[in-house]
């Protein structure tokens, strides 16, 4: 590659998954996919190391970050956000957030992309030519949850479009209100004390 291309470094971690890949310009360098339902906390920085590290890279390399921002995981989603602002803070480069549902639009033509959201309902966007015609919506669909892996290299290129015209540090992108479930335990009881 020609040493003009940038070096971009995407990641997600929103899904059961520490995801990572390298570009330089429109090409993949290296990726990394590994399955996790929890510990993306942990492993995230030591897996873009090992990654820059495999390609002679430093962090100083970088022209900039993805991260993928949802919609997903809570935790998964605040995490990789967190972690994509301080390395760009830190970098003086720009970090882009890319939702899932952007990495599955196809880059030509008409597409509406739907994905999993359990309990009965279903994230979708409409695209067409790769850009959202639509905000997202949570729609009732009953979905089997995906086994698929995010597609980095698409994440990538539309880091790399989108490098000169992004302005806003990424945010998490919620669909819906959070689903955990109410504490079982009883509330504590106060005491009089008189």
């Amino acid at each position: 590659m020609p040493p003009d291309q940038p070096h971009i470094l995407v990641f997600d971690t929103a899904a059961a998954h520490c995801a990572a890949a390298i570009l330089c310009g429109e090409q993949l360098l290296a990726q990394r996919i590994e399955p996790m339902k929890t510990g993306q906390a942990e492993r995230l920085l030591p897996l873009l190391e090992e990654l820059l590290a495999g390609e002679g890279l430093v962090w100083a390399d970088l022209a900039a970050l993805g991260v993928g921002i949802g919609p997903g995981n809570f935790t998964g989603l605040r995490m990789g956000v967190s972690a994509a602002r301080g390395l760009a803070l830190a970098l003086g480069i720009p970090a882009v957030g890319i939702t899932a549902l952007e990495m599955r639009a196809p880059a030509k033509g008409q597409a509406i992309i739907t994905l999993p959201a359990g309990r009965g309902h279903a994230y979708q966007q409409h695209f067409e030519h790769g850009v959202a015609t639509a905000e997202p919506e949570v729609i009732e669909a009953s979905l089997a949850p995906e086994a698929t892996a995010p597609d980095l290299h698409r994440m990538g290129l539309l880091v790399l479009a989108r490098m000169g015209t992004a302005s806003a540090a990424p945010a998490p992108l919620y669909l819906r209100a959070a689903d955990a479930a109410p504490g079982a335990d009883a509330p504590p009881v106060i005491l009089d004390a008189g």
